[in-house]
């Protein structure tokens, strides 16, 4: 018992240490102009992305189950932190409240969804996030109706620059969520999560309750969606029906499937790549509905297992190495740094 107990105790502290160093490189970022004022606000959307896709991608890569109406739950819990912020209600609590909104949403579809498969899970599901932006958009004297709702507050600063402290906070939300689901996918219940993908049939037979297997992955990604939402609607300030359509479904879904579907790593790095696409080629938006399923079929043929497939980076070993930090960081450091020069000067 002692033993286990140590064991614990000495995962927890490297986790902590982890988050350490990621907020020290981060600051590090900050302070030397790597990270300004626009690239934190792409960076902190990203960031949010993250956690909405690592929750899809939960349920839709590790339990095999194809969901299409994650900005449904998304929105959910972003108009309900909003009611309550503009209540009074200071930002965790808000924040908390949303994301258990979110999952009581998705524990009463989840509950009639969960007994279908394949097509018509995703059907049924993309109807119900549309359920949700349609009532919510009707709701004007609570939601503002089509009009959205305005001046959402946000988080109380002390001091340092709004933009670059919500970036800091978002991104412990981020790391957190990531370390839930790790934690998550190596206890008894992840390994049944894991099984119900593999085969269905076998999991049965060794005493596993499917239905109660997929209807506690789906509540924990709708939570996690809850809490997406919530930090959405703090950073942006406004919220609207419209930013929570099929089509922002469609983004989380690309996210996951980019990534790589089983890949937490693979979910992170696609996150910000297709953030970063989006603003790039912000002056193709109106040809979204072309370009996402010309991406999803190259990948399907070229790369259908994704980025990294069901790979993943053991980012905490890595990052607490000193051999890593002695000989591969400076390499990786010397590499950005040039390159970020060379986009400062234009290319040349």
């Amino acid at each position: 018992m002692r033993d286990k107990k140590s064991d614990v105790f000495r995962r927890l502290m490297k986790q902590v240490a982890f988050i350490a160093v990621v907020y020290a490189i981060l600051a590090l970022l900050i302070g030397v102009g790597v990270i300004d004022r626009y690239s934190g606000k792409i960076l902190t959307t990203a960031s949010i992305y993250v956690i909405v896709s690592i929750g899809l991608n939960l349920v839709t890569g590790m339990t095999g189950q194809l969901v299409l109406g994650h900005a449904g739950f998304m929105a959910g819990g972003a108009y309900v932190a909003a009611i309550l912020l503009q209540s009074g209600w200071a930002a965790l609590p808000a924040l908390f409240v949303a994301a258990v909104a979110a999952a009581l949403m998705g524990f009463f579809i989840g509950i009639p969804a969960l007994r279908l498969r394949g097509d018509y899970l995703a059907i049924v599901t993309l109807g119900f996030g549309e359920i949700i932006r349609v009532v919510l958009m009707n709701l004007d004297k609570l939601t503002g109706g089509a009009a959205g709702m305005k001046n959402v507050p946000g988080i109380q600063v002390a001091f340092g620059d709004y933009t670059m402290v919500f970036f800091l906070w978002v991104s412990l939300f981020m790391v957190l969520s990531i370390l839930a689901v790790v934690h998550l996918l190596t206890s008894s219940h992840g390994r049944a999560i894991l099984s119900v993908r593999d085969d269905e049939i076998a999991s049965e037979s060794v005493g596993i309750n499917i239905y109660y297997t997929k209807v506690y992955t789906f509540v924990v990604s709708t939570f996690m969606a809850g809490i997406a939402g919530g930090l959405f609607a703090m950073h942006y300030g406004y919220l609207s029906p419209d930013s929570f359509n099929f089509l922002k479904s469609m983004d989380f879904l690309i996210i996951a499937v980019f990534g790589g579907l089983g890949s937490i790593t693979g979910t992170v790095v696609s996150s910000y790549f297709v953030v970063l696409l989006q603003e790039q080629l912000r002056f193709l938006q109106n040809y979204r509905l072309v370009i996402y399923p010309l991406l999803l079929i190259l990948m399907m043929i070229f790369r259908p297992q994704g980025l990294l497939g069901t790979k993943e980076l053991q980012l905490t070993a890595t990052i607490l190495s000193l051999k890593w930090w002695k000989t591969d960081f400076p390499v990786i450091w010397s590499r950005f740094t040039r390159r970020f020069s060379r986009l400062g000067k234009g290319g040349k």
